[in-house]
């Protein structure tokens, strides 16, 4: 490893680095904290805004409320299988459309590249995908939340990218061997091609797993609501009263705030439990195509 001279400027530049960088870690674990601490203060202190980022007198009332709440359980079933089926759709779709763009020989790659680039820069609206969905009788479906939003041009861009960074020796070998298309891709590239699966497919979980919008256009039946619709009636229109069921109204009026705070937590710990299995991926599919061996 060649020696490096330590600098005044470098150590600046370091120094600069470190607390701009803490100062980012900081402005975003805070809200989590804050909320965190919230559902298991003492409703009084939330009132009373003397919570920070630590529970003040430590209650897990507000937690009961939220699990003992029947909408749950079927909202999280809801949620879990919307973004199963279709983080699976999507990314088949997208291998499917990455793998034959990033093939050279294919004849009218740069005509299908524009098209799929086209939906980057222009979108037709909500009315017309609201009528498409009506017109193919999908509203009240689970295919109305995975099928219109199920590609991202921007994800086949990123996986046409990885596709084109494996080494075309190892398609020819196995051409010679007698592999068809299908099986070079199943055998070979997808194998080498892991950490941007992986990658991709975090970002379509989390995606679907956030959405409210389609839900509340096309999901009229509330036994099909996803978790981010009930989290979006209690935290943004107010609605605890179905949480608190039949307490008394002056326990109403101090758990309201907690079981806000509860609810957030409960819908958001699920994708931040799977997120550290698939973090290290990054790393690695930040790196594919950047060293060539």
């Amino acid at each position: 490893m060649p020696y490096q001279r330590v600098t005044l400027g470098r150590i600046g530049f370091n120094l600069i680095n470190a607390l701009f960088m803490t100062a980012i870690v900081i402005l975003t674990l805070y809200p989590f904290l804050y909320i965190l601490a919230s559902s298991l203060s003492e409703p009084i202190y939330i009132q009373q805004g003397k919570v920070s980022i630590f529970p003040q007198g430590f209650n897990w009332k507000a937690y009961s409320l939220v699990f003992e709440f029947p909408m749950l359980g079927r909202s999280y079933l809801n949620t879990v299988v919307y973004t199963v089926v279709g983080t699976l759709i999507s990314m088949a779709l997208t291998v499917m459309a990455a793998y034959p763009l990033s093939r050279r020989s294919m004849w009218g790659r740069k005509t299908l590249t524009t098209l799929i680039l086209l939906p980057m820069l222009f979108s037709g609206g909500i009315i017309p995908s609201f009528l498409v969905v009506n017109a193919l009788d999908m509203r009240d479906t689970i295919w109305a939340i995975v099928i219109p939003g199920a590609v991202t041009s921007f994800y086949v861009f990123i996986m046409k990218t990885f596709f084109e960074a494996i080494p075309h020796e190892l398609e020819e070998a196995a051409r010679i061997d007698g592999c068809t298309h299908m099986q070079i891709l199943l055998k070979i590239v997808l194998p080498l091609s892991l950490p941007s699966l992986a990658t991709i497919g975090l970002f379509y979980a989390v995606a679907q797993w956030n959405s409210f919008f389609p839900a509340m256009l096309y999901l009229g039946s509330k036994t099909m609501h996803p978790i981010q619709l009930l989290l979006r009636d209690i935290v943004i229109m107010n609605d605890t009263d179905s949480v608190l069921g039949a307490t008394d109204a002056s326990e109403r009026a101090l758990m309201g705030e907690a079981v806000k705070y509860a609810t957030i937590m409960v819908a958001t710990l699920p994708i931040l439990v799977v997120y550290p299995f698939v973090q290290r991926y990054f790393v690695q599919g930040a790196m594919v195509g950047s060293v060539k061996g």
